[in-house]
């Protein structure tokens, strides 16, 4: 049996494929989220907490003085930048919780079904 035979038939085994499938739609799922977080959610925490924008949240390290993230990126300067820091934690947790809920109802599912011999 020749490589490429080989590689094609392991290409073609179910496993593969699904889990090609999976890395696909986890792909569009986190835009989706991501635009969940930074268009949906952080707005409505910024309302509730008096209109801060957490995404233009930093502290500059060098001491300079710089209005918008993108101005202390541009010049350089050392920066921690907690706003964002935290719109990824954020997704990270919408994530991880929707996945616990996939998992969740497929194990359900599993327990429901027959058990083959």
């Amino acid at each position: 049996m020749s490589m490429l035979s080989e590689f094609k038939e392991f290409a073609m085994k179910g496993s593969v494929i699904d889990l090609a499938i999976g890395v696909i739609i986890g792909g569009a799922f986190q835009k989706i989220v991501d635009s969940m977080v930074s268009d949906i959610i952080m707005p409505l925490v910024g309302l509730l907490t008096g209109g801060v924008d957490f995404t233009n949240r930093f502290v500059a390290l060098g001491g300079g003085s710089f209005t918008t993230l993108e101005e202390a990126k541009a010049a350089g300067a050392p920066i921690l930048a907690y706003g964002l820091f935290l719109n990824h934690v954020l997704t990270f947790v919408i994530v991880a919780f929707v996945l616990f809920l996939v998992i969740k109802g497929v194990n359900k599912m599993r327990q429901s079904l027959p058990a083959t011999a």
